[in-house]
């Protein structure tokens, strides 16, 4: 699968509206994104894949404990008949005593459908979730990472595996004001105790994690003004990231924000 160089995370990812689904990734496709991550609500996924021509649609996430198989498979289906390629199923929020197994039943599941391995991503961070992903679907798509640990997923995965990286990105010089645009996210993310393992395996410290300290502000986020954060996503790159999805948080004006990027990542 090859997703293109710079993703965009979805402005409106748990909206309903299907017209402002339409207008969004009509407007990131004409922008020259790679790729627009949504959540995982199949119908809006559906409406962004139907309102478009090109751009590949993401589903970052789909939760496998509470969306059923069955259900990704009819909607992969139809859009793979209307749309052949377009709708890449991304997977992950497998919880309890065994994800594992649940994220192989489901992936057991999908290959019986005909849903290929190379058309699917998973949302991995510890060393067995990228093992997985490396043998049972395209690659991994990671959040809350340094390019340090880019570097080795990258070596985990292999060379031929895609590794899409999604980095919080904050149009801000104010290091204050880019702290507390993280930091909402951030205690969301992080009480869930996948991420924070994730963190603490890289080196950051519970107080690092709590208190959005400057080390982990500048660890696992692009913010500045438009040269930095460009710098920024070329460290990604490097460090062996396919893909940079962007997800823009405390921009003032975030569509201005978002074709500034097209114009100096893209185009």
């Amino acid at each position: 699968m090859t997703l293109g160089p710079i993703g965009l995370a979805s402005s409106y990812p748990y909206t309903d509206d299907a017209a402002v689904v339409a207008a969004e990734v009509q407007r990131v496709e004409a922008l020259g994104f790679s790729t627009l991550w949504r959540s995982g609500n199949l119908p809006m996924l559906d409406a962004a894949v139907r309102a478009t021509t090109r751009i590949p649609v993401a589903t970052g996430i789909i939760p496998v404990d509470s969306v059923p198989a069955a259900e990704v498979i009819g909607t992969y289906r139809s859009l793979q008949r209307d749309h052949p390629d377009r709708f890449v199923v991304g997977l992950g929020g497998a919880h309890g005593a065994h994800p594992l197994k649940t994220l192989n039943a489901y992936l057991d599941a999908l290959d019986e459908a005909g849903i290929a391995a190379d058309s699917r991503v998973l949302a991995a961070l510890g060393p067995n979730m990228l093992a997985l992903a490396r043998d049972r679907a395209c690659g991994a798509y990671p959040f809350l990472v340094t390019p340090s640990y880019v570097a080795d997923a990258r070596a985990a995965l292999g060379a031929d595996k895609t590794l899409a990286v999604l980095v919080m990105v904050l149009p801000t010089t104010d290091r204050e004001a880019a702290r507390q645009a993280a930091a909402k996210p951030l205690d969301f993310l992080t009480s869930v105790g996948g991420y924070r393992r994730n963190l603490l395996r890289q080196g950051f410290s519970e107080s690092d994690i709590d208190d959005v300290s400057d080390r982990l502000l500048d660890g696992i986020t692009a913010w500045g003004d438009l040269d930095s954060i460009a710098a920024r996503v070329a460290e990604f790159h490097a460090a062996g990231a396919d893909q940079v999805v962007v997800r823009m948080l405390g921009a003032d004006d975030e569509q201005a924000w978002q074709a500034r990027l097209a114009d100096t990542l893209i185009r």
